[in-house]
């Protein structure tokens, strides 16, 4: 009786400090998104006074705002551009990062750890030169303001975290399973399609999902290159926040916060601790 007791409270107790410790990362994790939420649905007059407590409502609550920006603005067509150029980002970068990956995790390629260190390269480099350079370059070409000079901005900067994934999710991947299909007669491409590809699948949907959540909020790359002519959410935040319409940024954050909170719950069913291990691998 006396153990059982003397159990259960060590066991209180460890839940008390594992509950305390991330308690405080909590609040900061919160915090920003409950900003975001009450600043959303606030009257002007309410927002701008610092006489009184912030962080709650002291005047009604109102959808002013909200219906301002999706009546009144060209909102519906600033989404669609956004998902469709996330969307195309992903496609493009999978369909290079599927064979990059493969070649990385299944060929002896000489230099294979130089190879995955050069795709890191350019995350050591500040953003604001490179796509200053691109910008350059796709003026030149006659890509700046279009759709597709801002997908391939993207897809350079993503292209990184999908073949480092893609390879880790073909390692992943037993080698006896494609040599007992091969046994069995079947070609390079049909063991690939058949075995390896639906195996490693999970990890390249996380992967395509990652690539599309970094597209979805790029402010950087979309400025230097689709600026006037393409405009997309994270465009449309920065402008509101530097004209002083919280407001509206705030809507459009929140907005961005959905896709990102639904796919990273799927991310986290798809990506796998033996897909982790094998990173950088």
């Amino acid at each position: 009786m006396a153990a059982s007791r003397t159990r259960r409270q060590r066991e209180i107790r460890r839940h008390v400090w594992i509950y305390g410790a991330l308690t405080p990362y909590i609040v900061i994790a919160i915090f920003p998104i409950y900003w975001m939420a009450i600043t959303a649905f606030k009257q002007d007059p309410d927002l701008y006074r610092m006489d009184q407590f912030p962080l709650w409502f002291h005047l009604p609550p109102t959808l002013r705002h909200f219906s301002y920006l999706f009546y009144n603005t060209n909102y519906g067509a600033w989404i669609v551009n956004t998902m469709v150029i996330a969307a195309w980002v992903a496609v493009i970068t999978l369909l290079i990062a599927v064979p990059a990956g493969y070649a990385l995790a299944r060929l002896r390629l000489p230099w294979r750890s130089a190879i995955l260190l050069a795709f890191l390269l350019p995350q050591a480099i500040p953003n604001l030169p490179v796509y200053v350079n691109i910008a350059q370059v796709f003026y030149q070409i006659g890509l700046n303001g279009t759709i597709l000079g801002v997908v391939l901005v993207h897809a350079s900067h993503g292209l990184v975290l999908a073949v480092w994934i893609a390879s880790a999710a073909f390692a992943s991947v037993d080698v006896s399973l494609e040599e007992a299909s091969r046994n069995l007669g079947a070609s390079p491409l049909t063991c690939f399609r058949t075995v390896t590809l639906p195996l490693a699948a999970p990890g390249l949907i996380a992967s395509a999902i990652f690539v599309f959540l970094e597209s979805l909020d790029e402010f950087t790359g979309t400025y230097f290159v689709g600026v006037p002519d393409v405009t997309t959410l994270p465009l449309l935040m920065f402008n509101a926040s530097m004209g002083g319409n919280y407001q509206i940024a705030s809507i459009t954050a929140l907005l961005l916060l959905i896709p990102s909170i639904g796919f990273m719950l799927v991310v986290e069913r798809f990506l796998k601790a033996d897909v982790l291990a094998m990173v950088g691998r």
